[in-house]
C-alpha cells in the first residue's frame, strides 16, 4: 500500500491540520470566532451528511419541518432554556413593538425543541395519530467563550440533525429503541466507533425538572429501549439533561494531534443521543385526545442520529485522516490525461461520471507526477490516468490510494463500480 508521509511516520493529525490541505472550512475575523465558513468542498461534505440524516429519518417515519432560528425571549422562558442556559445564549435583540406597545425581545435559539413543540401544538392530535416524528437539520446557537472555540469541534453556530417525537407513554420504549438503532446505524455508516452507550440519570441535585415518578418511568423506558436494541448500557448518575434521562453514544479517544504537539489529547464526547423529555410537554401543554375522550399529556423524545454537521465533519476527517470514504469525499476521482491527445477520452469519462451524479475532477495541466502528488495531497480516493493505450482501448488506469490497489479497467466498469460504491455508501470500490 502506498502511504502518505504522515501515515508512514505513524502521525495522526486533527481536523484543523488536515484542513490546510483539504480546504473544508475557513475562518475570518470579519465573520467572527466560532463561525466557520464552509468552503465548496466542505459544502459537499455537509450536503452528504444532511442527505444521510434525511434518509435515516425518513426510514423511521419522520417528517420534515422548517422553523426559524429566532424566537421571542418568552418562548425560551416558557421552555425553561432561559432559566437554565441564559449565560450560554446570545443577548436578546429588541425589535419592533409588542401588542402592548412594548418591544419584543428576539433571541437566537439555543435549541430546536421549543419550535418543534409549537409545530406539534399547531394542530390537534388523537391517540391513533401518535407518534408524530418531526425532523429538521437546523442551526442553533451557543455563546461560547472565545477561549474554548476550536475549528469545527467547538463553534457558536451548530447545524444539528434533530428529531423530536411526540408519543403516548406506552410508545416511549419503542420510539427510544428505534432512535437508538438509527443512531448506531449512522455511526456505523460514518465509520465512527462507539465505545459505549451511557444511560445518563439524574442525581440528588434539585436542578432537575419533573416528578420522581416521571423520572422512574422514563429511566425504565430507556433501559427497555437499550435491551430491545441489543445494547448494554453504563449507568451514569448526574449526566441527565435537566428535563429527563437519556441514552448517550460515547466516544473515549484521542481527538488527534496538532502539529504543535504530538501528545494525544484524550477526552470523552457524546456523538449522538436519545432523550426523554416530560418538561416541554408540560410547559407547552402538549396533549392528545385519548380513546376515552379525555386529553392526555404526550411524552417528547429527542433523537440525535447523525449529530451536528460541524462535530461529525471534524470526527470523520480525523477518523480517515482526510481521505474520506468515496461517498463522502468532495472529489471522488482525479482524472489525469497524460497528454493533450487523451483530452477527449478524459472528457468522455468526466461526462459519464457527472451523468451518474458522481464528482470527478479533471486535471490536465502540468507533469503527470506533479498532478498525482497534488491528488494525493488533496487525499482524493481515486486517481484515474488515461494514456494513449488506455484511450485507444476505452480503459483507464485506476489507483485506489487508500486500498493500495492499482489496475486497468474499462471506463464503463469504473463508472458502474463508483456508482455502486456511492449509492451503498461504501468506503471504497469493491475490488
Amino acid at each position: 500500500m502506498n502511504l502518505d508521509p504522515a501515515d508512514r511516520l505513524g502521525l495522526r493529525f486533527d481536523h484543523r491540520d488536515l484542513n490546510r490541505d483539504l480546504d473544508i472550512f475557513a475562518t475570518d475575523p470579519l465573520a467572527g470566532s466560532g463561525l466557520p465558513l464552509w468552503l465548496p468542498d466542505g459544502a459537499v461534505v455537509f450536503a452528504e451528511l444532511e442527505r444521510l440524516a434525511a434518509e435515516l429519518a425518513a426510514a423511521d417515519g419522520c417528517v420534515p419541518v422548517k422553523t426559524p432560528v429566532l424566537g421571542k425571549r418568552a418562548l425560551f422562558e416558557r421552555s425553561g432554556h432561559w432559566a437554565k442556559f441564559a449565560d450560554d445564549m446570545f443577548p436578546p435583540m429588541a425589535v419592533g413593538s409588542g401588542s402592548a406597545g412594548e418591544e419584543d425581545d428576539l433571541v437566537l435559539r439555543p435549541a430546536n425543541c421549543p419550535h418543534h413543540a409549537l409545530v406539534y401544538r399547531a394542530r390537534p392530535h388523537s391517540y391513533r395519530q401518535l407518534p408524530v416524528r418531526l425532523h429538521e437539520l437546523a442551526p442553533m446557537f451557543r455563546a461560547e467563550r472565545s477561549g474554548v472555540l476550536s475549528g469545527l469541534s467547538r463553534v457558536r453556530q451548530i447545524n444539528l440533525d434533530d428529531t423530536h417525537v411526540f408519543c403516548r407513554p406506552d410508545q416511549v420504549a419503542e420510539e427510544a429503541a428505534k432512535a437508538l438503532r438509527s443512531a448506531l446505524r449512522a455511526q456505523e455508516i460514518l465509520g465512527l466507533r462507539v465505545d459505549y452507550v451511557r444511560l445518563s440519570l439524574r442525581d440528588s441535585s434539585p436542578s432537575y425538572l419533573g416528578s420522581a415518578e416521571q423520572w422512574r418511568g422514563a429511566e425504565e423506558a430507556l433501559r427497555k429501549a437499550a435491551s430491545e436494541a441489543g445494547v448494554e448500557v453504563v449507568e451514569a448518575p448526574g449526566e441527565a439533561a435537566f428535563y429527563g434521562p437519556k441514552l448517550d453514544l460515547q466516544v473515549n479517544d484521542p481527538r488527534g494531534q496538532s502539529e504543535s504537539s504530538r501528545a494525544p489529547l484524550r477526552q470523552e464526547e457524546t456523538i449522538a443521543t436519545v432523550q426523554v423529555d416530560f418538561n416541554q410537554p408540560e410547559r407547552f401543554d402538549l396533549s392528545y385526545d385519548d380513546a376515552d375522550g379525555t386529553r392526555k399529556r404526550v411524552v417528547m423524545v429527542h433523537r440525535g442520529t447523525v449529530g451536528s454537521m460541524e462535530r461529525v465533519t471534524a470526527a470523520v476527517l480525523e477518523r480517515y485522516q482526510g481521505r474520506l470514504p468515496l461517498w463522502l469525499a468532495p472529489t471522488q476521482v482525479a482524472i489525469l490525461p497524460v497528454s493533450p491527445g487523451q483530452d477527449a477520452a478524459a472528457r468522455v469519462l468526466v461526462d459519464a461520471l457527472v451523468a451518474e451524479g458522481l464528482r470527478p475532477r479533471l486535471d490536465p495541466d502540468g507533469s503527470l507526477g506533479a498532478r498525482i502528488r497534488e491528488s494525493r495531497r488533496r487525499r482524493e480516493p481515486l486517481i484515474a490516468v488515461i494514456g494513449s493505450a488506455e484511450a485507444e482501448a476505452g480503459e483507464v488506469q485506476v489507483r485506489d490510494v487508500g486500498a493500495g490497489v492499482e489496475r486497468r479497467v474499462p471506463v464503463a466498469d469504473l463508472v458502474a463500480a463508483m456508482k455502486e460504491a456511492y449509492v451503498s455508501r461504501a468506503v471504497s470500490l469493491g475490488w
